[in-house]
């Protein structure tokens, strides 16, 4: 096997579940601002609509088509005028306040502190490669006690670069002192983290927690993070 040194993880949808904190988050700016009375059906379906536009602006902004303020607020705004709600400051407070709340939450994946605990004892140096903005990332980490697992967060916003681009790749070499041949990208997204790391040379394992048909092939493959065990 392979002996590596680094590991770079990811952190929504690999470690820190970003699915359930924030619909939880969602949920109480829903309530809080009272959207059912407005036009708003049932918090589910907003939760379903804001998903879609979510997703869509996220892909946008990471192949460079926007910029990252546009995506904060603008996936609230599309949500709300699917309810026929045009409220551009409404939906910039909600943003605001979306954006303090969630990374509050604690939520991670079945066995995250266990594997954090066993990688950290083998003496692998533990990083992180996200395409979360600064501030953000760094409170989740505070929030939910994984920071002191980590020597360095290389942030999309830090390294002025997004995965699946090299030169975040590239960015976070630098920064650790780490040599390609000895690291490996662990994460969720297939394009981001599998393709980007892949097509920058650097060896990959998939987090495959809702269990895809993977489109690119990785070095590794998991289910569950206890079976990093098998692997490092």
């Amino acid at each position: 096997m392979k002996q590596y040194e680094h590991l770079f993880f990811d952190l929504d949808h690999t470690i820190w579940d970003f699915e359930t904190n924030a619909k939880d988050s969602l949920e109480e700016v829903f309530l809080s601002y009272e959207l059912q009375n407005i036009g708003v059906e049932n918090f589910d379906l907003f939760y379903e609509k804001y998903s879609i536009h979510n997703h869509r602006l996220w892909d946008r902004y990471t192949k460079g088509f926007i910029k990252q303020e546009e995506l904060k607020w603008k996936r609230m705004w599309l949500t709300m005028l699917d309810f026929k709600i045009a409220n551009e400051p409404l939906a910039r407070k909600i943003s605001d306040v979306f954006l303090e709340k969630l990374p509050t939450k604690k939520k991670v994946f079945p066995y995250t502190f266990e594997i954090l605990h066993y990688l950290k004892n083998k003496n692998y140096q533990l990083h992180l490669i996200t395409n979360g903005f600064e501030f953000t990332q760094h409170q989740k980490l505070k929030n939910a006690g994984l920071t002191d697992f980590f020597q360095e967060v290389i942030t999309s916003e830090g390294s002025g670069s997004l995965k699946p681009h090299k030169e975040i790749f590239s960015f976070a070499l630098a920064k650790t002192k780490a040599p390609l041949n000895k690291s490996i990208m662990i994460g969720d997204n297939l394009e981001a983290d599998i393709k980007g790391a892949k097509d920058f040379g650097m060896d990959t394992i998939f987090v495959n927690h809702i269990k895809v048909q993977a489109s690119i092939i990785p070095t590794f493959t998991i289910m569950h993070l206890q079976e990093l065990e098998n692997i490092l």
